[in-house]
């Protein structure tokens, strides 16, 4: 009998060395499982910053003017913006109003998810990512971590919405056949048990409350942030992603980002892929993923006019510009926090859908052709590769100029297949050191007319002069050369 019991100790001891070998909670390790093939083909998703930010919904208008962050530029933790954040909410609702009770005015009354998940589906997103919780530490979940640690009620379940926000979102998402992912917050700005003891914070709110999100709501993609304050040691987010990648129901779907310490960010692996805010971007070999709002803030920020707004026109350009790189692009929305999509916000989403309706199949599922782009003689400009704020504009780099070259074409792939995105009409469209294969045919996405093509010397010339108005749909131009 003893010797069967130490035989069997001896087996549960074996198990488990096997068991945490298995799943070693380091990047070495976690690097080997890779990244989806979903979400690189997927191209092009949509942000949403929905919180009680919403309520003030005010920023300093210019780069990096962030509603979201209206809390932390109250307390005046952030210079420059912190005098006329504080000026606006004096005169708004009283000097000394606690941030906390624009709680009860973050209602979410007029919250439709189907309509939203409608308009992501039209946009030709491929999926949705909310914020689950911001820095401010507010859930959009019923999460009992978020109430305990706070002291009082802190998600919309038991707070002013009454409802589960992200749950319904998530449902009506998913019936439109798009995947749904969250944003979540590792650390909370003024979370009393963060702010008194950090590792207590990540062992008994940050650990557990990611597992329930995760568990509950089973997420295709986790887009972390706020990693910043500690390394990935600190967080423990080895040993979390070790339990997401092998044991969470969602071990062998989701997606995750490079934000997981502030050793994390930037570092190419293969488990993450890499994130760039307001930035550049970066060139292809790498998973990226650029994160921009159509206008300068993330959170609604009444502040914006119709000026601070991207052009649906380029949009769409800065989709093929990151796309050509090899990355998507997650677009962000702010909702008002009675639940609605500004109709500007709408419209850009719409007109992006009914020229990807045309041109989507220059986007979803292609690669980097070994150009992503072409210039015109000249000088080219310096575009440094930055992820954030490097106030990169791609739709100056295609305008012509006398003191630089400008961007002629885009360029993506897919086996047998080449297309060229034109910002541009013009008769003659070359594609320099292209010879195509013979017989191949070339066509303009969106219309039925043939196109001539002739091989000069080292560059393929397309001939679009048979084309007239009507022949081609509006916005920029595709060229697709199969063959």
């Amino acid at each position: 009998m003893k010797k069967r019991c130490i035989g069997l100790l001896l087996l549960l001891l074996s198990t488990s060395l096997v068991f945490a070998q298995k799943y070693e909670a380091n990047w070495e390790s976690l690097n080997k499982r890779g990244i989806p093939a979903w979400f690189n083909n997927a191209k092009f998703g949509i942000f949403i910053h929905w919180g009680v930010y919403a309520v003030p919904s005010y920023a300093v208008v210019g780069p990096g003017g962030y509603s979201e962050w209206y809390w932390y530029n109250l307390r005046g933790t952030q210079e420059g913006s912190h005098a006329q954040v504080q000026a606006f909410h004096d005169k708004s609702y009283g000097k000394g109003t606690p941030y906390e009770q624009f709680e009860s005015q973050f209602t979410a009354s007029l919250f439709n998810p189907q309509q939203w998940a409608q308009v992501f589906r039209r946009s030709g997103a491929k999926y949705v990512v909310l914020t689950s919780k911001h820095h401010e530490g507010y859930c959009l979940w019923d999460n009992k971590q978020a109430n305990e640690s706070w002291g009082h009620s802190w998600n919309a379940v038991t707070g002013t919405p009454k409802r589960d926000l992200l749950g319904d979102l998530t449902e009506a998402v998913r019936k439109e056949g798009l995947k749904m992912g969250y944003y979540y917050s590792l650390y909370e700005w003024f979370n009393p048990l963060w702010l008194k003891d950090r590792q207590r914070y990540v062992k008994e709110v940050m650990t557990p409350q990611f597992k329930d999100l995760v568990t509950r709501y089973k997420p295709s993609v986790i887009f972390s942030d706020g990693e910043w304050e500690m390394s990935d040691t600190a967080w423990q987010s080895p040993s979390l992603l070790a339990w997401l990648f092998n044991e969470s129901p969602v071990k062998d779907e989701v997606a995750i980002d490079d934000r997981w310490g502030n050793n994390t960010r930037g570092k190419n692996n293969g488990a993450t892929y890499l994130t760039s805010e307001y930035g550049s971007g970066m060139q292809p070999g790498v998973i990226w993923e650029e994160s921009q709002g159509i206008g300068q803030s993330y959170g609604y920020n009444r502040m914006e006019t119709a000026d601070d707004y991207k052009k649906s026109s380029d949009l769409v350009l800065m989709l093929v510009d990151i796309v050509s790189r090899g990355g998507n692009l997650l677009l962000d929305i702010g909702p008002t926090a009675d639940g609605r999509i500004p109709v500007i916000m709408q419209q850009k989403l719409l007109d992006i859908g009914k020229w990807l309706e045309v041109n989507g199949e220059a986007i979803y599922d292609t690669k980097p052709w070994k150009e992503s782009r072409q210039w015109s003689n000249g000088k080219r400009p310096e575009t440094k590769e930055a992820a954030y704020m490097a106030h990169y504009s791609v739709n100056d780099l295609v305008k012509k100029s006398a003191d630089h070259a400008n961007i002629e074409l885009f360029f993506t792939a897919k086996p047998g297949a080449l297309y060229c995105f034109a910002p541009a009409y013009r008769q003659q469209v070359t594609i320099r050191n292209y010879t195509p294969a013979k017989g191949a045919v070339v066509t303009v996405l969106g219309s039925s007319k043939a196109v001539k093509w002739t091989q000069k010397g080292k560059d393929c010339v397309v001939d679009l002069s048979a084309l007239r108005h009507g022949d081609v749909p509006e916005g920029l131009l595709v060229i697709k050369i199969k063959g």
